[in-house]
């Protein structure tokens, strides 16, 4: 499953596919191609691999769809008390849906394999660890001929993207069903809104907003690593603070409005400029933080045709805080995400702000359908159930890179094109597939216990580091 970094570079559009209107949609619509069968009883069963707060929820859905009998079999994670904990979580709420015994319950960087080895062709595998592991997981389900559902974001530079878009081929050839955790093509209202726009009601798109500004959360912002504890346990906790594990706070927080805004416009940006800068670096302690982030980041990213999107991220206690996001067209603007990464309602006006006295469109959508994370379960279980195309891994791995190359042009002060960064060299994390529980880190922090940042102007061919300094 390695390769070099030179091997299958490609162009933009080469891999620029527009996704159309329906999230679920695959290439091979209308295609006939055998189909992968879940378990003979009827009842999908499911892995939990990556067992944090999101593989929790994303199992919690799983076992929540109306789309027949599931069970969850296996999970695994390198810390045990995560496992423990998310066990215990779900068994409360989804005991008879779950068998779990002792052995099935894996703790090491090889469990991922154990888990999935429980499975038959045509259950579903979820993979919530930090997204430097996505390739490498995917990679053995596409083997096992499993169906997957993974969390975003997918990759988090252009060598891990060249390895996801390579797998996703793959993985459409097999007919297997993908889901990507990017719910915002999931929510009713956003469908809808995305029509609305690409049958011409806010005539021609010419800029889009998002922003998703707010004090710290996750592991933005980490402390000094504690005495004892191992290196790589220690940024793998702390995986928001780590370029390598996440893509840091700029890939893991602001995908979802990069994803449905580029959605809304129907294409991916050719290039991006930006600015940010680290502002507040010490904890109330007086400790310094070491983590990699900037701690505000403001990206404008470029289409084609001129039209541009800004998108505005701040991890700032005590300041303006914004979370929505915004379409103008030549006709009109558009209200995507009232609150949230796509929060309800969605809503059309005539004029350039949201006035009631100019909105000719508010989205209705049933109370049964206005969970976006349960609507993408109930997607992708009434296509593997009844084999209808359904593949977001190639949509998946272009929204992560473009969000990538936000994040790239203001880490390094340059500005960044689709084909530069997915054709780029650098890769954070290479030897990723080779961890083991006692493995060193793939960043190393200096005497005093810190890490390399970005130096936008300095380092500029890559995002951190002094090589070409």
């Amino acid at each position: 499953m390695n390769e070099s970094p030179n091997n299958n570079l490609t162009s933009r559009r080469e891999f620029l596919k527009n996704t159309g209107t329906m999230a679920a949609a695959s290439a091979l619509a209308g295609v006939t191609l055998p189909h992968v069968h879940a378990a003979e009883n009827n009842t999908i069963n499911i892995v939990l691999v990556g067992c944090g707060g999101r593989g929790t929820g994303a199992a919690g859905n799983a076992m929540s769809t109306d789309k027949g009998p599931v069970k969850l079999i296996a999970m695994a994670d390198v810390f045990e008390n995560r496992l423990r904990s998310s066990y215990e979580g779900l068994k409360a709420k989804f005991a008879a849906k779950m068998d779990v015994p002792e052995d099935r319950k894996y703790i090491g960087f090889d469990g991922y394999k154990k888990a999935m080895d429980h499975l038959k062709p045509g259950d579903i595998a979820i993979f919530a660890t930090p997204p430097a592991f996505r390739w490498v997981h995917f990679g053995y389900a596409i083997e096992k001929n499993l169906n997957v559902f993974m969390e975003k974001p997918v990759t988090v530079d252009g060598p891990t993207t060249r390895k996801m878009l390579k797998l996703a081929e793959e993985s459409v050839k097999k007919n297997l069903k993908v889901a990507v955790g990017l719910m915002s093509r999931h929510s009713r209202a956003l469908q809808e809104l995305q029509k609305r726009i690409q049958d011409g009601e806010l005539g021609d798109i010419v800029m889009m907003r998002g922003y998703r500004v707010s004090g710290p959360v996750g592991s933005f912002a980490s402390l000094p690593k504690p005495a004892g504890e191992s290196e790589l346990f220690y940024q793998i906790k702390r995986f928001h603070s780590f370029l390598w594990a996440s893509g840091g706070c700029f890939s893991d927080f602001y995908i979802h409005h990069i994803d449905h805004l580029c959605w809304m416009k129907n294409q991916w940006p050719v290039k991006a400029n930006a600015f940010g800068g680290r502002h507040y670096r010490q904890s109330p302690e007086g400790l310094t933080y070491v983590d990699q982030n900037f701690d505000s980041y403001s990206v404008e990213y470029a289409f084609e045709d001129g039209a541009r999107f800004i998108m505005d991220g701040r991890c700032m206690s005590g300041c303006n805080d914004i979370y929505s996001s915004y379409v103008h067209g030549t006709k009109g603007m558009a209200i995507a995400s009232k609150n949230g990464d796509c929060g309800l309602p969605s809503s059309i006006f005539t004029s350039q702000t949201p006035k009631r006295a100019t909105m000719t469109w508010e989205s209705k959508v049933p109370a049964a359908e206005q969970d976006p994370y349960l609507n993408e379960w109930n997607d992708l279980m009434d296509a593997v159930r009844n084999d209808k195309p359904y593949n977001e891994a190639k949509r998946g791995a272009e929204a992560s890179l473009v969000t990538s190359m936000g994040r790239m042009a203001a880490h390094t002060g340059q500005e960044i094109t689709f084909d530069g960064i997915l054709n780029g060299e650098h890769e954070f994390a290479p030897g990723v597939d080779q961890l083991t529980m006692n493995s060193p880190a793939p960043l190393v922090a200096d005497a005093n216990g810190r890490y390399p940042v970005p130096m936008p102007g300095i380092t500029t061919k890559q995002e951190y580091g002094r090589l070409d300094a």
